[in-house]
């Protein structure tokens, strides 16, 4: 499950993260949402900790009955019966240098594959390292050394997400970048309004350059005889 947005130094890459072995079926608004959120807070460690290591992958976890007994349900989808997950965990090894004497950070979460607002902190989906190896059957690190110090990541690190605002700021820029007429990126900047949102300086400064990029580029057709 290595995200797309980590492979942009190339189009093969990129285009092998989309492969069936690296993708499962998730939850729209988990995807586009809270985990797109913890995708983003793993690549902002790239700029604490010179390397980071990163695992994904899902899960299907038993729940309890009113009878008490433990039963594993599942949705399938398509012709193929394709198993849907009914969590999705990632662990995470950061390190500040190679040559730095303070300890590793460690993290492992397991987070269910359903729409997640903003309130739930990572640190509430955190399990020990030893839970989700037996939750999944998989030894994570093999070569890790766990009588060694190892710190909670998030002590080490903040753990923390974008929050609402932030969230919303960030998806408003790549809209800016991505509008292809002055009444699209009039109705980004309309939305941040209607949201209660002040956008920032970096915005303003996206939004009036778009802006006369794309007015450039109406008046060119109008000389050219062409539409816009």
């Amino acid at each position: 499950m290595a995200p797309a947005g980590n492979n942009k130094f190339s189009p093969k890459a990129m285009a092998e993260t989309f492969y069936l072995s690296n993708i499962v079926p998730q939850n729209f608004d988990n995807n586009a949402g809270y985990w797109n959120r913890i995708e983003m807070y793993c690549r902002e460690l790239t700029e604490r900790f010179e390397d980071v290591w990163i695992v994904s992958g899902p899960l299907t976890l038993p729940q309890t009955g009113r009878d008490g007994k433990k039963m594993v349900n599942y949705q399938v989808i398509g012709e193929d019966n394709v198993a849907v997950p009914s969590h999705l965990y990632k662990v995470i090894l950061a390190r500040r240098s190679p040559v730095s004497t303070e300890p590793l950070a460690l993290g492992a979460f397991v987070v269910p594959n359903e729409a997640i607002g903003f309130q739930p902190q990572l640190s509430e989906f955190q399990v020990s390292l030893q839970d989700l190896e037996k939750l999944s059957g998989l030894v994570f690190f093999p070569h890790l050394d766990r009588t060694s110090d190892i710190r909670n990541i998030c002590s080490v690190d903040t753990c923390k997400l974008l929050d609402f605002q932030e969230f919303t700021l960030y998806l408003s820029t790549r809209k800016i970048e991505g509008a292809r007429s002055v009444l699209r990126l009039e109705e980004v900047m309309e939305n941040l309004k209607n949201a209660g949102i002040e956008p920032d300086d970096y915005i303003k400064n996206r939004y009036e350059k778009k802006l006369a990029e794309l007015k450039a580029k109406d008046q060119s057709g109008i000389l050219d005889g062409k539409p816009s």
